[in-house]
């Protein structure tokens, strides 16, 4: 937590620990005292026998690394036996997204009347009109949204604080969804915006059931899941002609290079393209 990590990043960490250490500990293995062949014996383990890709490895040697450098800071080992660990190359996947029917689809799916209802469509509006982390949405208060102005206050990763802009659609709705929400928990003004049944935040499973649901009643199943919106947001914003440092900057990405994997097209949107624009198109 010292590094600024985001608490699901933490926990996966942690958890990268604890399976290196089991391992260990299964061949009588001192972690301290294990060398870098060691460490390539556990990660070829992991591809062959647990069928880890490229990206889980990749982040398996970032631990491994990590944790053998705060160790040979604290003496307790004379060098660091994951520094020269070679990272497979991971593939450069184009982000999944929805196209604008999709999306259409999505929101226009019936899903009743009910509190949970109305809380699904409006966090599934949030996240396409702002491109929001789905941890960023659960733990979003009244206070952080400004309904007037049309922006939203969100802390990011790494304690990163950045405002969004919200469409009239979204707020809306918000608005809506606040008034009932007011009546149903009077005392819970200050806590999180979504809250379950028994008026705590909401989780990330029961969020992800209720738009798979959703998902399959707009019959798009297999094509939905909660970051998928964001990556709807940015891919929209992009092909409507943002430029790539606002995309940036809603996003939250430290890093332009991040962003710019956005700028991909959809391949129908190319033959378009194409179609009209070359000579003999």
């Amino acid at each position: 937590m010292e590094r600024g990590l985001a608490r699901n990043t933490t926990l996966a960490y942690v958890s990268d620990m604890e399976q290196f250490l089991a391992y260990l500990e299964s061949r009588g293995q001192d972690p301290l005292k294990a060398r870098r062949g060691d460490l390539e014996d556990y990660l070829w383990d992991l591809k062959t026998k647990k069928g880890l890709q490229a990206s889980s490895l990749f982040r398996k040697i970032e631990t491994l690394r990590s944790f053998y450098s705060f160790q040979a800071a604290e003496r307790r080992v004379a060098a660091n036996p994951a520094a020269e660990l070679r990272t497979p190359r991971r593939p450069a996947l184009l982000p999944q997204y929805l196209t604008a029917e999709e999306v259409g689809r999505l929101l226009a799916a019936p899903a009743g009347a009910s509190y949970e209802a109305l809380r699904l469509r409006v966090m599934i509006e949030f996240l396409y009109a702002t491109g929001m982390r789905v941890s960023e949405l659960l733990a979003l208060k009244a206070e952080y949204v400004n309904l007037q102005d049309g922006w939203v206050r969100v802390l990011g990763k790494g304690s990163k604080e950045r405002l969004i802009p919200v469409h009239e659609r979204a707020r809306a709705l918000l608005r809506q969804f606040l008034q009932i929400r007011q009546r149903r928990f009077p005392r819970a003004a200050d806590a999180e915006i979504f809250l379950n049944r028994r008026g705590r935040r909401l989780s990330r499973i029961q969020f992800w059931r209720d738009l798979r649901a959703l998902a399959k009643r707009a019959r798009l199943e297999g094509k939905v899941h909660p970051h998928v919106l964001r990556h709807t947001f940015a891919t929209h914003l992009l092909q409507g002609g943002a430029d790539l440092r606002s995309v940036q900057e809603m996003l939250g990405h430290s890093s332009l290079a991040t962003t710019q994997i956005y700028t991909h097209l959809e391949k129908s949107g190319l033959k378009q393209a194409h179609k009209m624009h070359h000579p003999r198109g």
